[in-house]
């Protein structure tokens, strides 16, 4: 019974999946056949920022620290090369 239940769950999500796909590819022709004037007002609206956990949060600041401790690197290794 239960494997019934997950191989409903499955499919229903397949369909989920395939609809938010057919969705996207709707709007993305829409998009295309916009005047600039009215892509620039839809794209220029804010997005709300995103809710993130601790944990992604912590990442985050993590992936910002090894990017500037690569940038300083490289940096140097351009300016010592100059020598």
């Amino acid at each position: 019974m239960k494997a019934h239940a997950q191989t409903i769950g499955a499919a229903e999500s397949s369909r989920v999946r395939k609809d938010n796909h057919a969705e996207d590819l709707l709007d993305e022709e829409l998009i295309m056949h916009l005047e600039r004037d009215q892509f620039v007002s839809a794209t220029s609206q804010p997005v709300a920022r995103a809710v993130l956990g601790r944990r992604a949060t912590a990442g985050l600041w993590a992936l910002r620290v090894f990017v500037f401790i690569v940038s300083a690197m490289v940096v140097y290794a351009f300016i010592d090369q100059l020598h």
